[in-house]
């Protein structure tokens, strides 16, 4: 009953998203931003408390925590930034999708698995570079996210049957 509830709601929201793409980033950006916030906040206060104990560590930490304050005060007030990053984390992805195929392919434990492995890594490399082309775009991102929202709730509610 609950996978039902939570899939409708991911449905609806979904749809919601898909409509209105640039809302449905702009909250997303905002909700990764004040995480991230919060991230850079804890990586300050274990850094200065670390500081202690290793120099080395406290001091990495607390650059750490100042990399994830700036980048999530971006994120929350400029969510063109959410989208920049997605469309850069989809492309490394998919570069190292397929790197990982070819190796898949030159070398291996036996052929059958090399072989699907290394396809699967290289088209799987593909798609997320072709997302990644799209997701630099806010709102074909927002309607992306939109989409995986949609699927994500349709088979929560098959899951829960």
């Amino acid at each position: 009953m609950r996978n039902s509830i939570m899939g409708i709601l991911a449905i609806i929201l979904g749809i919601l998203i898909m409509v209105f793409p640039v809302v449905g980033i702009v909250a997303v950006s905002f909700i990764a931003g004040f995480a991230v916030i919060m991230l850079g906040i804890w990586f300050l206060i274990a850094g200065v408390a670390e500081l202690q104990v290793s120099r080395l560590v406290g001091v990495l930490l607390v650059i750490l925590g100042i990399i994830a304050l700036i980048i999530g005060f971006g994120l929350v007030f400029y969510p063109a930034l959410f989208a920049f990053l997605t469309g850069i984390v989809l492309y490394l992805a998919g570069i190292l999708m397929i790197i990982a195929g070819v190796i898949s392919l030159l070398g291996g434990l036996d052929a059958k698995h090399r072989v699907w492995g290394g396809v699967l890594g290289i088209v799987l490399g593909i798609i997320y570079i072709i997302l990644g082309t799209y997701a630099f775009h806010p709102i074909y991102l927002g309607f992306l996210i939109g989409v995986w929202l949609l699927l994500t709730g349709i088979f929560s509610i098959f899951a829960s049957e």
